[in-house]
């Protein structure tokens, strides 16, 4: 899967790289859709309150997060679509080093744990 760079970049920006870490900020609008893009383990943090539908295959989920909120993300493939009425705004901070391969990974959307 791509990069969220690469195939969303009008929506996703680089903020922060080093060898450990890389940091992604995120802003759309209503209606806004992002094309399918991976991402690693991440940590996001939430600077609006918004709504996304969130599809993964034949999976689809739909998530209102509020501001100011952080979140674990596990590892995932995605494409996501603003379905609210305000702009989403986020953090990602991507961890480059490689999940543990106990970990599962088949939750969809960010999680509080």
């Amino acid at each position: 899967m791509d990069d969220p760079i690469a195939t969303n970049p009008d929506l996703y920006h680089l903020l922060f790289e080093n060898d450990r870490v890389r940091v992604l900020e995120y802003i759309d609008g209503p209606g806004d859709a992002t094309q399918p893009h991976s991402h690693p383990d991440s940590v996001m943090v939430t600077l609006s309150t918004f709504r996304r539908r969130l599809r993964s295959g034949d999976t689809e989920m739909d998530v209102e997060l509020p501001a100011f909120e952080a979140r674990w993300l596990d590892a995932q493939e995605h494409a996501g679509t603003n379905i609210g009425d305000t702009p989403t705004h986020t953090i990602f901070v991507e961890l480059k080093e490689p999940s543990r391969p106990d970990a599962p990974h088949s939750r969809l959307g960010p999680s509080t744990s």
